[in-house]
């Protein structure tokens, strides 16, 4: 872990230029990878160090690229 502070969702929201529902989105999905998240009982927090390195590796994609992944459903 790095020896900076841990940082609220609001710091991931500028950095990303997201709302944070959509951070809280990609956390329950995974999409960050591991130290970039800490859960602390119920709150969350960011490792900024982490998050700076994943931004600057490019990202992860979401499951099925930018197509919605077919469910078998009937078409709408």
């Amino acid at each position: 872990m790095s020896t900076n502070q841990l940082q609220s969702i609001q710091y991931a929201c500028q950095r990303l230029n997201e709302k944070p529902q959509r951070i809280y989105n990609l956390i329950r999905e995974n999409i960050f990878p591991d130290g970039v998240v800490v859960r602390l009982g119920r709150r969350i927090r960011i490792d900024p160090e982490r998050l700076e390195e994943f931004i600057a590796g490019g990202g992860q994609a979401l499951p099925g690229g930018w197509r919605k992944e077919d469910t078998g459903g009937a078409a709408v």
